[in-house]
């Protein structure tokens, strides 16, 4: 487990939140995955709820408006300075702002965007609130990616929005790149495959201690195990929707992947 304390490099992913019909329903399906303690605010902030691990934020639970029509998804949000700069940066790379620069008292400033590509992703420049406080833990982020039609869009897109490099992973039959700040990578970005057997826009991988067992807890819980756990060099993964239909992905280090020193603590 890595405790972090300080704000994350412009362009790398910072935070996840879920928006569904139920936060009460969301709330209980991911206690009782990964493990994770949920305290819900006050209705100043529409009762937001902060999942924690050790007792430090790890993502975020909200509920859709009785009166919007909005998608039961996760959102990645990405660190920046400036987010009213930014937001002007993705409308002069073709992107949209769906949401205009906003403060949230005591926490920061957020934007919603989507990239040339459509992909939906959210912009957060931190005052008291960080994003991620920890990582390498189960329950904890593992990875972001945005899987898109139009890769080429969307590669253009975010090298001028955000002034990644890139890291070429592509084999046969994929186009996958990392998205790297100084050198690192810190999300991927993917051509959706034409058959539909992915899901578009950016995706959260959660840590779990254990794919298998996570994987066989998943109906339990009401959602539906997508893929059954396979094995990379990134770790032993799962892709599923919970039981309000949001997707997502586990992932469990591997002897491919090695193990984390700590894992579990």
């Amino acid at each position: 487990m890595i405790i972090r304390s300080e704000p994350w490099p412009v362009g790398t992913p910072c935070w996840v939140d879920l928006m569904a019909p139920d936060r009460a329903r969301a709330i209980a399906f991911y206690e009782a995955l990964l493990g994770w303690q949920v305290s819900v605010s006050g209705p100043e902030t529409g009762g937001y709820g902060m999942a924690e691990v050790a007792g430090r934020p790890v993502a975020g639970i909200g509920e859709i408006p009785p009166d919007q029509q909005m998608p039961t998804r996760w959102t990645t949000y990405l660190a920046v300075s400036d987010v009213d700069a930014t937001a002007g940066a993705v409308t002069a790379a073709g992107g949209q702002v769906h949401a205009p620069p906003m403060d949230v008292p005591g926490a920061g400033r957020m934007a919603i965007a989507g990239d040339a590509a459509g992909a939906v992703f959210g912009l957060w420049q931190p005052t008291g609130h960080l994003g991620f406080q920890v990582t390498l833990a189960p329950g904890a982020v593992a990875w972001n990616e945005c899987m898109v039609e139009d890769y080429d869009a969307a590669h253009k897109f975010y090298g001028d929005v955000f002034g990644y490099s890139f890291g070429d992973m592509s084999g046969e039959g994929f186009t996958y790149t990392t998205l790297e700040v100084d050198g690192r990578p810190v999300g991927g970005l993917g051509k959706s495959p034409s058959d539909g057997s992915r899901e578009t826009g950016w995706l959260t991988y959660f840590w779990a201690a254990d794919s298998d067992a996570a994987a066989a807890r998943i109906p339990e819980l009401g959602g539906t195990v997508l893929s059954e756990p396979v094995d990379t060099p990134f770790g032993r993964m799962v892709a599923a929707k919970d039981d309000q239909g949001a997707y997502f992905s586990l992932m469990a280090p591997n002897e491919q992947s090695g193990t984390q020193e700590g894992w579990g603590a």
